[in-house]
Parts: structure tokens; sequence; C-alpha cells
């Protein structure tokens, strides 16, 4: 992508930086928060669970959106029988970048018999937007995990079109240090053009990412399947994983559609996305 130029100004250009680290454990019965670290715009809270084996945490962004040269840095890290659902309190916001690519990187490790759900809500891409994200998930043998990674490509409802932007999407996903899950998405250019070709996304201008985890993909699969049935959208099975990909043309459709195949894959929606 070629970034617009940067008036000469006396000072650098401010940069946001967040860093977080969370990281839990089995308590008797109960998941209790062992380590939690904050910094810069990144921010936590612990609400109050719907599920008392179940803890719940909502993560923020203070900064308001994120800007070119922005970097975000989240570690989360589950103990044996560790059950955990993580979300984040609102639809983060990626704005036009003038000199640099914003940076999103995010590590998950769970450990023996940990349950985690990350659920963040949707990412929104404005036009002349540049984000480099990356998710890394480490499994052991035993530990399941459910997780969406949605994108939206401009806001609609305000006639936007994506003809400017570069995204470099990467999810990768390892079971016992070994890779299982590796996928990537780059666009670069006119996003709106891309996205209107058939073997992109047929016009699609929101896309979400499901990975589902767990011992029993194969029994979970046909009901999965079943929720994507009226939409663009894909789901496989394979080493105990389930990715499905969904396209649709607006937000309100792919949010109803991802929220059928969470509940699939036997979901408990955290409150944030009940609203």
């Amino acid at each position: 992508m070629n970034f617009m130029p940067v008036r000469a100004v006396e000072q650098a250009a401010q940069r946001a930086v967040g860093c977080l680290a969370l990281a839990f454990a089995r308590d008797g019965a109960q998941t209790r928060i062992e380590k939690l670290y904050q910094q810069g715009c990144l921010k936590t809270r612990l609400p109050r669970p719907q599920n008392p084996e179940t803890l719940e945490a909502v993560t923020m962004n203070i900064g308001g959106g994120i800007a070119g040269g922005d970097f975000l840095s989240t570690q989360i890290s589950l103990g044996p029988d560790a059950s955990v659902s993580i979300s984040s309190q609102a639809a983060e916001r990626v704005y036009r970048a003038l000199d640099a690519p914003s940076r999103i990187i995010t590590r998950i490790e769970a450990g023996a018999g940990a349950a985690l759900a990350y659920l963040p809500q949707e990412t929104i891409l404005f036009n002349g937007f540049a984000l480099d994200r990356s998710l890394e998930i480490d499994l052991a043998p035993t530990a399941t995990y459910l997780g969406v990674e949605t994108l939206i490509f401009g806001r609609q409802a305000m006639g936007e079109t994506i003809r400017a932007g570069f995204l470099r999407d990467r999810i990768m996903l390892r079971r016992n240090k070994k890779t299982l899950l590796q996928d990537m998405t780059r666009l670069d250019g006119d996003i709106a053009a891309q996205l209107a070709r058939k073997a992109v996304a047929d016009g699609a201008m929101a896309v979400a990412s499901l990975i589902y985890a767990a011992p029993d993909t194969e029994e979970k699969l046909p009901a999965v399947r079943a929720a994507l049935a009226s939409h663009h959208a894909g789901a496989s099975s394979f080493d105990g994983i389930i990715f499905a990909r969904i396209l649709a043309p607006s937000a309100i459709s792919l949010r109803k559609c991802l929220v059928a195949a969470l509940h699939a894959c036997g979901a408990v929606l955290p409150k944030v996305w009940q609203g």
C-alpha cells in the first residue's frame, strides 16, 4: 500500500501502545485470575460470570480506536482445567494510516483440560486503513478452544467504501507444539474491487473466521454447517478442529449467522454480545 504523505511536523506523530497479560488458574470448582498486567491503552474488566465455573473477562482499548503505527499486544494463559470466556467491550475501529500499519499481536496458551472461549467483537476497517494482525494459539492435548475473528470492511450505514487499504491477517493454531492450522489473509490496494471478485468474497463486506478445537468436532460439524446454510460460508473438520469462514453482505447479517454457529458449538455468549 502507498501511504498518504505526512506533512512535515516538528514532533513525531503520537502512537498508541497497549500491553495486556492475563493468566488464569483453577481453584477448586472455580477459575480465578492469577495475573493481570495492563499498560497503555489496553485494559480489562472482570464482570460477574453467568456460570460460576467459567470466569469472564472483557478487554477494552481506551484509545478510542487504532491508527497507523499503533501497537497492541495481548498474552492470555490458562492453567490446567481453567475455564474462561474473553470478549471485547465493543467493536474495534481501525482508522486511516498515514505512514505505517498498525500492529496487533495476540498469543494464547491453554493447559491440560483448560477451556477458552475467545470471542472479541467485530473489527471495523476504515478507508485507507493498514493493519498487520496475528493470532497464535498453543493448546495442550486436552485443551478446548472456541474463537472468532470478524472483519467489517467499512460502515455501510455511512455509505463507506474501502478503496484503499492494506491487510495482513495471520492465524496459527498448535496442539502439543504441532501446527494444525495456519491461515493467512492478505489484501492490498482497492479492497472493495478485490472483495467484489467471485473467487475472493463475491461482494461480501463482512468476513468472519471461526475455530473450534475440541474432542467432539465431528459430532458438532453437522450443526455448525446447518447454522451456516443461509450464507456464503463453509466449515471443515480435521485434526480435531472445525474451521469455518463466513461471508455476509453486512455486519448485522454476519452477527446473526455467527451467533447461530457459536450456539452450535455449545457456546454461552458473553454479556457484551447480548445487547
